[in-house]
Formats: C-alpha cells, sequence, structure tokens
C-alpha cells in the first residue's frame, strides 16, 4: 500500500518468527506478501530469526540419508503450500546461522535489499536445493540484488553486533507464549510450541499481532485470511486495504513470484509479460528479466555444491523434530 499520511504510525506491531530454511515459511510467503501489501504502512513489521538448524545439534549419523529424508519432508510440505521445491536437495542445512546472521546485517541496508536477500536466502535451499549455510553460500545466495553492496554486507555479517542480534532472536523464540504452549489444533502445521531438548520455542513460521485491539497470535500453517483478520483484530479498528496489484508490477516490487504469490497477489493466474520462468520440481518460479540476469541458480554453479552434495548438515534429526 502507499500514500501513507505524513507521520503515521503503524497501528499494529507484527513480530514474524522464521528461517531463511524452513519449508513452512517459504511456503507461507504469498500469505505474508498478501498481508504487508494489503495493509503497508498500518503495520509495523519486526523480523526474529528462530534458528530451525542450531549449532549445537548433534552430528548426523548418516548426512546423505539424512538429506534424502528432508527432501521427502519438503515434498510433503510442498504439497500442502503450493510452494516450488528444488528437484534434488543436495544437502540438509547444517546450520541455520550464517543466513540469518546475513539476513539479520541486510536491515542495515534498508527494509527492500533486506526484503530481497531474504528471499534470495530461501530460494537458494527451496528452488537450487543448495541451502545457504556457510559464508560462501551466503555470498553465492546474495550476489547481484539491486541495491545491495555486498561488501558492506559481508562486513555487517561478521560484526559482533549481527551475532548479538541473531543470539537474541534465539533466545526470544525459546519463549513462546501461552496460546502457543497450550494449542491443540488441527492441521499438517498447527504451530503448537515445538519440544526440544532444553524448551520450547516457536513454531516457524509464526506472527504475533499487537495492538489497540490486543494480542493475536498466528501461528504454524494458516491460508491467508487468517493473517488479514488478525491484523483487523489487532487493530481495534478498520484498517484501509489495497487492492490487487498487477502482475507486472508484482514482478516490478518482489522481482520472483511463484504461482501461489501471483494468485493472491493478482487475483489471476496470468504470468507477467516478459518473465523468465524457471521450472521447479513443483511448479513455476518467474523471475523479473533483471533478476533472471544475475540470480545465480541461473547463472552459476554453487561454490560448495560439488563437494558438498550428500554433505549433512552438523546437527541429526528426526521426522519428530522437523515437523513444526
Amino acid at each position: 500500500m502507499t500514500g501513507a499520511p505524513p507521520d503515521a504510525e503503524p497501528l499494529v506491531a507484527v513480530t514474524e518468527f522464521t528461517d531463511p530454511a524452513c519449508p513452512w515459511a517459504w511456503g507461507s510467503e504469498p500469505a505474508v506478501r498478501l498481508l504487508r501489501t494489503a495493509f503497508g504502512y498500518q503495520l509495523g513489521w519486526r523480523r526474529v530469526f528462530g534458528i530451525l538448524f542450531d549449532e549445537s545439534d548433534d552430528p548426523a549419523p548418516d548426512p546423505a540419508a539424512e538429506a534424502r529424508w528432508y527432501e521427502g519432508f519438503v515434498r510433503d510440505v510442498t504439497a500442502h503450500t503450493g510452494a516450488p521445491r528444488p528437484a534434488r536437495l543436495h544437502w540438509l542445512a547444517r546450520t541455520s546461522w550464517p543466513a540469518s546472521v546475513a539476513a539479520k546485517a541486510a536491515q542495515r541496508q534498508g527494509a527492500e535489499p533486506a526484503e530481497r536477500v531474504l528471499r534470495r536466502l530461501r530460494e537458494s535451499t527451496f528452488v537450487a536445493g543448495t541451502p545457504a549455510d556457510s559464508a560462501a553460500g551466503v555470498a553465492w545466495a546474495v550476489r547481484g540484488i539491486p541495491g545491495l553492496d555486498t561488501d558492506v554486507l559481508r562486513a555487517d555479517a561478521a560484526a559482533a553486533e549481527a551475532r548479538a542480534a541473531v543470539a537474541a532472536d534465539h533466545a526470544e523464540t525459546r519463549r513462546p507464549c501461552r496460546e502457543v504452549r497450550l494449542l491443540d489444533a488441527p492441521g499438517p502445521h498447527p504451530g503448537r510450541a515445538k519440544e526440544l531438548a532444553d524448551g520450547v520455542r516457536y513454531a516457524l513460521p509464526t506472527l504475533l499481532f499487537d495492538g489497540p485491539g490486543g494480542r493475536v497470535c498466528v501461528p504454524g500453517w494458516r491460508p491467508p485470511r487468517a493473517y488479514l483478520d488478525a491484523a483487523r483484530s489487532a487493530a481495534g479498528t478498520a484498517l484501509r486495504t489495497a487492492g490487487p496489484v498487477r502482475a507486472e508490477a508484482a514482478l516490478e516490487r518482489w522481482r520472483t513470484l511463484t504461482l501461489p504469490e501471483l494468485e493472491l497477489l493478482t487475483g489471476d493466474r496470468t504470468p507477467p509479460a516478459g518473465a523468465v520462468e524457471l521450472a521447479t520440481a513443483h511448479g513455476v518460479l518467474w523471475l523479473h528479466p533483471e533478476e533472471a540476469a544475475c540470480h545465480p541458480a541461473l547463472r552459476e554453479p554453487h561454490p560448495e555444491a560439488p563437494a558438498a552434495a550428500g554433505a549433512g548438515r552438523a546437527g541429526g534429526t528426526d521426522a519428530t523434530d522437523l515437523a513444526e
């Protein structure tokens, strides 16, 4: 939404708990984009990186088998969400820290570059199949993003402040509100607080809406309407709502679009004129021509892919660990 009144203050504070490597968060991108488009300046946004894959996890006994299992898990998730997935997940993210720290550091360069950095980091896993779980992987993923100074990002990500900010996010994610601790809801990913060996954390994604109307929690996998209704409820008053956008305008703004995003944001399934189509194992990703010209997934191999294919992350897991 454009046309914010001078000195307009957000009516609703939104806290988004997420992780660049979370398939449910990737699948929720269309709903999040719709929410931010519909209500625009009326929402104040804060993103908290919850660290799905932690550095303290135990090593996987069979990294290749773990990667194949997780590939199946992603296949099942995308069957629910409609999001793209890679033909092959070359390895399971060894840690969420490098991508999360980079995404946090990118916020110093402004909202638009930060959004594009996070999107590229998600696409590195769920389009290219090569998680950005190292400094080299992050550098590969963010190459060519318009408006992003990659040298500054590298320096900011290496600074102690960025690591400390994500450490604070890590701790905040492990203090879930009462609503999700006691949650008993149906669905493939209802969003109940996740039990860990040393405590609990929010399921990813979870969005908290705080405003004059109170707090509303939207955890796990939810339909787009749930996010819109939560914002209205937390506002305690009517919100101005922007209508659908043209497909070409959506591509110009976001640079890449999935089919669920195209449908939600434009109300149509017709691809934007001039978009470059990238087929995945589950649907299409449309890219702005300028994005296609610099997107690393179309231009060059991941620097760690030949040696890392089949390698696992630093931490092991099982189906119960990653179901939420």
